[in-house]
């Protein structure tokens, strides 16, 4: 959330900000928010008082009577009878305001980057970058389906018979390959100085509701039935709230992170959640990039964690391109957000594989987290994610980019190790 303090002195860029994202159906929130801050300080203000008055005036009773004035001590001992349930009167509206201020600071956006272009959607991203060769082939290009089915290394009938659809089975060499990519993920962070994480794969409803707005949230994770617990739908989520209400020494800053999951999301109302296969499921394995820096530093890291992206899809050899998001299709956390995209065969376009985000101080804010100089002046500190590498998609462009006339899949080198085989062939 934003800070109400900025909102207060800078109303009109908070306007605005509104309205680059094309959301003027919140410009109202603003002057409530205001209204309500207002009235919240004058009432904090009487109850500081009282409280103060409370505190004081058991000695104003003793000093009475010794003083021997029973008529005022008489008084006081009324006064002080009825200042309990007038202060819990006001406590009371005092921490409703404070309530209802939070629900609205929560539907307010991040203010967004001088970077991020102007657009209603997604059809007005913006690229930034393309790399790799588009394959040609000289043969009918399969789905990475068909190639699963054919080649006995996935099984998605009997996934959607045991669990529905968005679900599968991974078999034999398709299986060692899921697994060689995590790996080759993990290696490649640790060669990046990030420190390796491996999550709680649940999260109470406070923390979980921090990385995202809780609308988007109760659309995309599983709750646990009668239980404050959730599936995480990234380990985002986890690494954010790690650091709960917790203050960091910024000498121990930026504190980089990357943490293996799976992960778990409900894909509610989102296109082809019914289509067969890998590129869009319930369940997935994902590495995910975390830092927590100094504001100051977060556009440096930024660009740091777009390198990483770049490093990881070259060393897979796979055609891909970098798109801004534009101010319509950014998410309201988001300060500034770029999506990686590989290129399909099957579908001759670009699908998201990695999402790059700088979310500032708008998700530490939630969660309290913030960073303290050597001379222990405090600030709410920057956060930033980026996906690593996300097996499904990323299996889905292997499959379809790297097949051959003969149905079997080429690896890329870097992936040989890890694997232990340097193509997927059918069994005889």
């Amino acid at each position: 959330m934003l800070d109400i303090k900025f909102i207060r002195e800078n109303q009109e860029i908070v306007k605005n900000n509104i309205k680059k994202k094309l959301q003027n159906e919140k410009l109202p929130l603003v002057d409530n928010l205001l209204n309500m801050d207002a009235k919240w300080r004058k009432i904090k203000a009487d109850a500081d008082l009282l409280r103060a008055e409370r505190n004081k005036i058991s000695g104003q009773i003793n000093n009475a009577k010794k003083e021997k004035k029973d008529a005022l001590a008489n008084s006081l001992i009324k006064r002080a009878k009825a200042l309990p349930e007038e202060l819990k009167k006001i406590e009371t509206e005092e921490n409703q305001l404070e309530t209802d201020i939070k629900a609205i600071l929560n539907k307010i956006p991040n203010i967004i980057s001088k970077e991020t272009p102007m657009g209603r959607d997604a059809s007005e991203n913006k690229e930034i970058k393309k790399h790799g060769k588009i394959p040609k082939f000289t043969f009918p290009v399969k789905t990475h389906v068909q190639l699963a089915e054919s080649l006995g290394i996935a099984d998605f009938e009997a996934s959607a018979r045991v669990s529905g659809n968005g679900f599968y089975y991974l078999k034999n060499d398709l299986a060692i390959l899921n697994q060689a990519l995590i790996r080759f993920a993990i290696d490649f962070m640790l060669k990046q100085g990030y420190e390796y994480i491996e999550p709680p794969l649940m999260l109470n409803e406070r923390s979980i509701y921090a990385s995202m707005d809780k609308a988007a949230i109760e659309q995309s994770v599983y709750g646990i039935k009668d239980s404050d617990l959730n599936l995480i739908g990234t380990a985002e989520q986890a690494l954010l709230a790690m650091h709960s209400h917790q203050t960091i020494q910024e000498s121990e800053l930026p504190k980089k992170y990357f943490a293996y999951s799976m992960c778990f999301r409900k894909e509610v109302g989102a296109h082809g959640i019914n289509e067969k296969g890998l590129w869009r499921t319930h369940q997935f394995n994902k590495v995910e990039q975390f830092i927590f820096c100094r504001p100051e530093d977060s556009r440096k890291y930024y660009d740091e964690l777009a390198k990483n992206s770049d490093g990881i899809l070259k060393a897979l050899e796979l055609p891909y391109r970098m798109i801004e998001l534009c101010s319509g299709d950014l998410a309201d956390w988001k300060y500034r957000s770029a999506d990686f995209e590989v290129y399909r065969p099957t579908t001759k376009e670009y699908g998201e594989v990695m999402s790059l985000s700088n979310c500032t101080d708008y998700q530490a804010r939630k969660l309290d987290i913030k960073c303290m100089d050597d001379k222990g002046n405090k600030r709410v500190l920057h956060t930033l994610n980026n996906t690593a590498l996300a097996t499904s998609r990323i299996i889905v462009a292997l499959l379809e980019n790297n097949q051959q006339k003969d149905g079997s899949i080429k690896l890329p080198k870097i992936l040989h190790k890890y694997a232990g085989f340097k193509a997927i062939k059918a069994r005889k």
